[in-house]
This record gives structure tokens, sequence and C-alpha cells, in this order.
């Protein structure tokens, strides 16, 4: 019984794990959205401020720095878009260098959450048939295993615990 569900938590996480690169995948696709609509409100705004003498950031603080509890909030968005904007174009520029596997640990150490949720609503779900989807899944396979056995082996040393108190 155990070798039976070892094997279905193995072929669970594997098949999880597996959907790992096709997440990222389409993550990356949602990227170049988010930044081209970030860049366009920035836009905006630094022709806004310019009509008025004010460079992006003296417009933010002039906008941060006001009575005014809304156009506060509004300074404090503005400098989010404009640091968010940076933060998604660098991960950008590192995941166009990138190989497969390389790509894969970018996303995972820089992931944008606002990005991750919509890429996760979403998401299609598909076979991997690369060898990044293969590891992936190879991954998640062995953490299953590993799991498996570290509870079998505390449900083991809780048994030999019992009779040895007998």
């Amino acid at each position: 019984m155990a070798r039976v569900l070892m094997l279905i938590v193995m072929v669970l996480s594997g098949t999880a794990t597996s959907q790992l690169p096709e997440f990222a995948q389409q993550y990356r696709q949602r990227l170049g959205g988010a930044i081209d609509a970030l860049e366009e409100v920035l836009a905006d705004f630094k022709r806004d401020a310019s009509q008025y003498g004010l460079s992006v950031s003296e417009a933010i603080s002039r906008q941060k720095s006001s009575e005014d509890p809304f156009i506060r909030a509004r300074g404090d968005s503005m400098a989010n878009a404009d640091q968010r904007l940076a933060n998604l174009k660098q991960q950008q520029e590192e995941l166009l260098g990138a190989g497969p596997f390389d790509r894969l640990m970018i996303f995972l150490r820089g992931v944008d959450p606002q990005l991750a949720q919509a890429t996760a609503h979403d998401y299609e779900p598909a076979i991997p048939v690369t060898p990044v989807g293969f590891a992936s899944a190879g991954v998640g396979a062995l953490a299953g295993l590993l799991v498996m056995r570290v509870l079998l082996a505390m449900t083991r040393l809780g048994r030999r615990r019992k009779l040895a108190t007998r």
C-alpha cells in the first residue's frame, strides 16, 4: 500500500512541477504587455510633468508632498509604477539572454506577484515536451518521493517507539 501511495504522490508532484516551465512561458508572454502598459502610463505622466517644467521624480515628489490625500496617493502609485516598470524591464532583459533552465531560475527569483496572479487566472496547462519540462517533472517526482520516504520513516519510528515502551 505504501508503494502505491508513494507512486501516486510522485506522479502528482511530478505532474504539478512539470507545469512550471509552461507557467513561466505564459508569464513571459504577459511580461511584454505589462511593460508596454506601464510605459504608456509613465509616458503620459512624463509628458504632463514636462508641461510644467518638472522631471518625473520632481512631479512624484510634488504629489507626495501635497496636502490632498488623493494627490499623495497618486504620487505613491506613480512611484510604485515607475519602480515596477524598472523591475519588469530588468527581468525581461535577463530572460531574453538566458537559456531554458536559466529562464526558469530567473522567473522563480524575480516573479512579479501581480503578473503571476494574472497569469494564473488565465493559465492553460500544457504537456511538458521540452527538456526543461521533463527535468521539472523529475524534480517534482523526486521531491514527492523524498516527502513520502520522510513520512514513512517518521511513521515507522513512531511505531518502534510505541513498541519499545510496552
